[in-house]
């Protein structure tokens, strides 16, 4: 029996799911769906020109054709979890020296790198959720037919990209942590416009290039090879998106008029500051006795802090650049965030074909043997 319980903004409560609830999964049984309803003034485009008249778009479009992975078969969920402090660290950096830290036991320290984990995995499933309706919202507003077929392929991966983490976080994590609100922010304020090039930008460039930073630390820094797999996977995915972005929105960027340019340009700037500032989570930390401030300094001194903030703007900012949002007059403010130094990086326009179509890992197929 399915229930729909409607509510006027998302669960505050860590959901957690018990050996039933996992068994329950296999057969029917009874759902409760719960939804936050949004307006959205979205204005849809017919398309009367079948003919490509983008090749790179056409190229990525048949690439995810090509490359459309399967989490039931490629994924091999057999594999074990590593043992609590198989890293060889007493607890996650900047932490470790900390008295409130020194003060839990070792079952606590084990407990607090497992909620980690299930808490940043979290907003990777909310802002998968995200990206899938946003793609969707594209399909009927893109304005040409090349991009309507691509955003379609697209949200066919954002689908599996809620899947797969989902199904870790049931199985691997046995719970699933809240939206970070300033995250829920971000992602209302793309579904909700009306403009579909801000949904290009919010989405492509900006929700996209975060996604990519975030799951390239967790990437080099994970010691679950499961979890390594899953994330290799979505990254391949992202990767084609934001080429995508970059290369679609371009031209059109440059042809709008400059008060509709700076408009756009200070919507970036604001987002780059959540993503920078507010979208570091201290939920987990302060479950086990640290303060808002306190978990904060430890992130912003981190090794592992500054590398995703890295990662984030050195993509973030040449991409922006090669649209052409990093204007004369919005660059000063990106200049204060301290991350102006990365604007003549590689963008994203220059696609790397070379590994967007390598074969997908040998170690595949898993269910079919």
């Amino acid at each position: 029996m399915l229930n729909i319980r409607e509510v006027a903004g998302p669960p505050t409560d860590i959901q957690v799911f018990t050996d039933e609830d996992l068994a329950a999964r296999l057969s029917d049984h009874d759902v409760e769906t719960i939804r936050e309803i949004f307006q959205t003034p979205l204005t849809g485009s017919y398309n009367w020109d079948y003919e490509t008249a983008n090749t790179k778009i056409r190229r990525l479009y048949e690439l995810g054709k090509r490359f459309n992975w399967n989490s039931e078969l490629d994924v091999d969920w057999t594999q074990p979890a590593p043992a609590p402090g198989a890293g060889g660290q007493d607890g996650p950096e900047g932490f470790v020296d900390h008295p409130k830290w020194r003060a839990l036991t070792p079952e606590q320290k084990a407990d607090f790198a497992h909620r980690t984990v299930a808490q940043t995995l979290s907003q990777f499933l909310h802002g998968e959720q995200g990206a899938l309706m946003v793609a969707s919202q594209l399909v009927s507003c893109a304005p040409t037919h090349d991009a309507k077929l691509y955003a379609a392929s697209q949200t066919f991966d954002e689908a599996r990209h809620v899947e797969v983490f989902h199904r870790y976080l049931m199985e691997r994590c046995h719970m699933i942590y809240p939206i970070n609100p300033s995250l829920k922010d971000l992602l209302d304020a793309v579904l909700t416009d009306e403009r579909w090039d801000l949904k290009f930008i919010g989405m492509q460039i900006l929700i996209e290039g975060l996604a990519l930073a975030a799951f390239q630390t967790i990437h080099q820094t994970t010691e679950d090879p499961l979890l390594r797999d899953v994330v290799g996977l979505v990254m391949r995915d992202e990767g084609r998106h934001v080429a995508f972005g970059v290369n679609y929105l371009e031209d059109w960027i440059r042809a709008l008029p400059a008060d509709q340019i700076e408009e756009r340009a200070q919507f970036a700037y604001d987002a780059c500051v959540i993503m920078r500032n507010r979208l570091v989570s201290t939920t987990v930390a302060e479950e086990f006795g640290f303060t808002h401030e306190e978990a904060m300094a430890i992130n912003d001194q981190s090794q592992g802090g500054q590398a995703f903030r890295t990662f984030l703007f050195e993509r973030m900012i040449p991409n922006l650049k090669r649209i052409g949002l990093l204007t004369d007059r919005i660059k000063p403010q990106f200049e204060a965030l301290g991350v102006l130094q990365f604007e003549d990086l590689k963008h994203d326009g220059l696609i790397d074909w070379v590994a967007l179509e390598a074969p997908l890992p040998s170690a595949h197929r898993y269910a079919a043997e």
